[in-house]
């Protein structure tokens, strides 16, 4: 399970540096073989490239009604591997797509990842939270 916030850099390539702690799991889990693609709330979701199969499977049985969803997911992923720095590469197209220029955040999310423009994360988080906490979460509590 993936979890935790951390804050990174791209580089003037495109290039992200995954955490070690990540990193070492996603070199056991997929041999560093993961999947990227676009999230419509204008974020990108990494997966381990296993996990990215079975959601692909998923999403490719969807009803022509989703298919402009299905546009969004499997028109945009991308399969990259880790290099022997532990980076990865995020095509240009898809750091145009959700605005990614150079502070990003890596959230854990179980079994996968997202990333964000740091400052875009703060805003939807700040909203978030302006708007309060939604009826599911009621009963929820630490």
């Amino acid at each position: 399970m993936f979890q935790g916030a951390s804050s990174l850099n791209l580089d003037a390539k495109g290039r992200m540096t995954i955490p070690a702690k990540h990193r070492d799991a996603l070199t056991v889990q997929c041999e560093g073989r993961v999947t990227l693609t676009r999230h419509p709330h204008g974020c990108l979701l990494f997966f381990p490239r296993p996990t990215w199969e079975s959601h692909r499977e998923q999403i490719a049985a969807w009803p022509m009604s989703a298919r402009a969803w299905q546009r969004i997911f499997l028109g945009n992923a991308s399969d990259v591997e880790l290099d022997s720095a532990g980076r990865i590469l995020i095509a240009p197209e898809l750091r145009a797509a959700v605005g990614l220029e150079r502070d990003v955040m890596l959230l854990g999310m179980g079994s996968h990842f997202e990333i964000w423009d740091a400052a875009k994360l703060a805003e939807s988080e700040a909203q978030a939270v302006a708007s309060g906490m939604p009826d599911v979460l009621s009963t929820f509590s630490f």
